[in-house]
């Protein structure tokens, strides 16, 4: 069943992390993935078919923006014991094989998830050069099954904007995906 973002007010300061980076097996902090132009925290994983839907055209838009300074991070917050298939060494896999732009972390105490209030994947949060949230929402209109074409053209907006110095629309489009594998407490 498709879950949809929680409403985090924006200009909330990100959260510091320190998680492990399936594809290099280096921590990965806050500060070693910020940009003073813009930054891209987006949570993923290897199964959900709303990600699948994207992921090729999340990579060619991470590279392309990151050619402007922005930076990206990717966090798998599922439960690998029940959905094995989001383990680290798939992660890896799946990060070399589609030589992802950026860092993919595993956050296996789904702490940080938590902490900033990831619902489901994909998630998108893009914060200003003060690590401040400028976006919260979906990556564009297309799903799975909509026929849509996967452009990126929601988050790029806002990316646009962050740019150019010019503020981020208010109105946004919370992201729809499946929801976050959560361990029991």
């Amino acid at each position: 069943m498709a879950q949809q973002t929680a409403t985090i007010a924006l200009g909330t300061q990100a959260h510091n992390f320190a998680l492990l980076d399936t594809a290099s097996d280096k921590l990965i902090s806050l500060q070693d993935v910020s940009s003073q132009k813009a930054s891209v925290i987006m949570f993923i994983c290897n199964h959900c078919p709303y990600v699948q839907h994207i992921l090729p055209e999340l990579v060619q838009f991470a590279a392309r923006y990151k050619a402007q300074g922005v930076s990206f991070v990717a966090i798998n917050a599922n439960n690998a014991d029940e959905y094995p298939q989001d383990g680290p060494q798939y992660m890896k896999a799946l990060a070399h094989q589609l030589q992802f732009p950026f860092p993919y972390l595993y956050d296996q105490t789904q702490q940080v998830a938590r902490t900033y209030h990831a619902e489901c994947t994909p998630e998108f949060y893009a914060y200003d050069g003060n690590m401040r949230l400028a976006y919260h929402g979906q990556f564009d209109d297309s799903r799975p099954s909509n026929g849509k074409p996967v452009t990126g053209q929601s988050l790029g907006q806002a990316l646009d904007a962050l740019l150019a110095g010019q503020p981020v629309p208010a109105q946004q489009v919370p992201s729809v995906g499946c929801g976050i594998k959560w361990r029991s407490r």
